[in-house]
Order: structure tokens, then C-alpha cells, then sequence
């Protein structure tokens, strides 16, 4: 398999994995769903896991690649204000749980560059 077939599915299978998580272990994503939004925590933890899986089967069927890439780019520019608050509100933690919410910040650059990579190799 080619690598240009290759980034699409490993970009879905990230998606697939996050929203089935979202699903599983939904208390763990609570926390960092912004106070700010209305409803409950767990409407939007169900909601983003539904979502990122929606996202990662428009991205792993070639028809809909191209709107799937633009999809999941969206999806990581939204979910970024919960890793920010998940930054600030581990601040007190341990080294390594303040790098991992640390490191939350930064990687959301390189997921959204790759969604828009995936969107533009899907071609019209």
C-alpha cells in the first residue's frame, strides 16, 4: 500500500480509536469539556466521540475523503479549547501528567495540517 493511501486510513484509525474512547472511558474526557458550553459534560464527551467517529469513516472512504479531511481538521481546531483547559487544569500535577496536557497544545498543529493533507491527496 502506498503511502498516499496509507496517511488517510492511519488518520482514520486515530479518529476511530479517540471517539470509541470517548465512549469507553467518557470520565476521562469530562473534565476538559469547557464550562462554558451548555448542557452537561457527558452530552459533549458522547457528542465529540460520535463525531470523531463519523469523521474517521468520511476519511477512510475515498467518496468522501476530501470532505472527511476537511471534517477532521475542523474537529481538531474545536476540540483545542479542552486541551487547553485540560493544560490549565493539570498545572499542580506531576512532570509527566503536565508534559502529556503540555504536549496536548502543540500536536494539534500537526493533525490539522495532516487532515488538510489528507483533504487535498483525495483530489475533486
Amino acid at each position: 500500500m502506498s503511502r498516499n493511501h496509507r496517511a488517510p486510513l492511519a488518520l482514520a484509525a486515530l479518529l476511530g480509536a479517540a471517539g470509541v474512547l470517548h465512549f469507553r472511558k467518557p470520565e476521562f474526557f469530562d473534565p476538559l469539556v469547557p464550562e462554558q458550553l451548555p448542557g452537561g459534560a457527558r452530552a459533549w464527551t458522547y457528542a465529540s466521540g460520535a463525531a470523531e467517529l463519523a469523521v474517521a469513516a468520511a476519511v477512510a472512504l475515498p467518496a468522501t475523503r476530501r470532505t472527511g479531511g476537511l471534517a477532521a481538521a475542523g474537529l481538531f481546531a474545536a476540540v483545542f479549547p479542552g486541551n487547553v483547559k485540560m493544560a490549565y487544569d493539570w498545572r499542580g500535577r506531576s512532570a509527566a501528567e503536565r508534559a502529556v496536557a503540555y504536549g496536548r497544545l502543540p500536536l494539534q498543529v500537526p493533525l490539522v495540517l495532516w487532515a488538510l493533507k489528507v483533504r487535498r491527496s483525495a483530489g475533486r
